[in-house]
């Protein structure tokens, strides 16, 4: 579904992904690990169709994607039926005045009937068990319920392809648990999920697959999730743990230190 073939990006002439090729098939749930800095947000929005490549190739479903294929309204819309993105701050992507209007913003630019809109509207808000938003102020809410009415915008549109930037991030412990728990529904529904993470618990609850970014921008590493999480020589090397494990007798029980981003 997903297919990069030597794609470089920078910004004002500063390497931020170098030589990336990557596919990625239907139904797939990969995670991105790396440092802060080593592309992944990047590589987020290229996905997108945010921004586009200096170099190289990124094709979505056998289309290329350019910039002048995105200026088209009609492709755009289309892209964006298909897949969504949920930024890591949601205040970013929460700006009408009311949720029920923000949900129905997506809906509505897609020309839809609005006893459609309704309906999609109203799925969203029972599927997050967040009724009781409908007609509050988005900025009135917490950081949690920020994020469940972002998640819902994305959803209103029904895309295939579901990514996520550092989805944790700002949340409390039992929002995060719930947001575990809901990816990995959207994953056992079919849906294809990239989430870029620094959770190392996360990776190993909702993904099939990790890969690994270096701090030169390059991939370091794509394997099955369990199996890099495993390889802490490599975690160490790319920066994204210092201390790996402590072993007790009979137990092959890690404890990961993560570096504190």
């Amino acid at each position: 579904m997903i297919a990069l073939k030597d794609v470089s990006y920078s910004y004002e002439g500063c390497a931020a992904l170098k030589k990336i090729n990557l596919h990625i098939g239907k139904g797939e749930s990969v995670a991105l690990m790396g440092v802060n800095g080593s592309g992944k947000s990047t590589l987020l929005k290229l996905l997108n169709g945010i921004i586009f490549p200096d170099g190289g190739e990124y094709r979505f479903d056998g289309e290329t994607i350019t910039q002048k294929k995105m200026q088209d309204a009609a492709f755009s819309k289309r892209f964006h039926q298909r897949i969504g993105f949920v930024f890591q701050n949601s205040d970013t992507q929460l700006f009408c005045s009311d949720v029920y209007d923000e949900i129905a913003f997506g809906p509505r630019q897609m020309g839809m009937k609005e006893t459609d809109v309704e309906s999609r509207v109203q799925d969203c808000l029972a599927l997050l068990n967040i009724e009781d938003f409908r007609h509050r102020q988005p900025y009135h809410l917490s950081g949690g319920e920020k994020k469940k009415v972002a998640i819902a915008c994305v959803l209103a549109l029904n895309p295939e392809v579901l990514i996520f930037d550092e989805p944790l991030n700002g949340l409390d412990p039992r929002t995060q648990r719930w947001f575990v728990s809901f990816l990995i529904k959207l994953h056992e529904a079919g849906k294809t999920l990239i989430s870029s993470t620094h959770d190392l618990e996360m990776v190993q609850e909702i993904a099939d697959r990790a890969i690994l970014f270096g701090e030169d921008h390059t991939i370091a590493a794509d394997k099955p999730a369990q199996e890099l999480l495993e390889d802490i020589d490599l975690l160490k090397k790319v920066n994204l743990i210092d201390e790996y494990y402590h072993r007790h007798p009979g137990s092959t029980h890690q404890h990961f230190h993560i570096h504190p981003f």
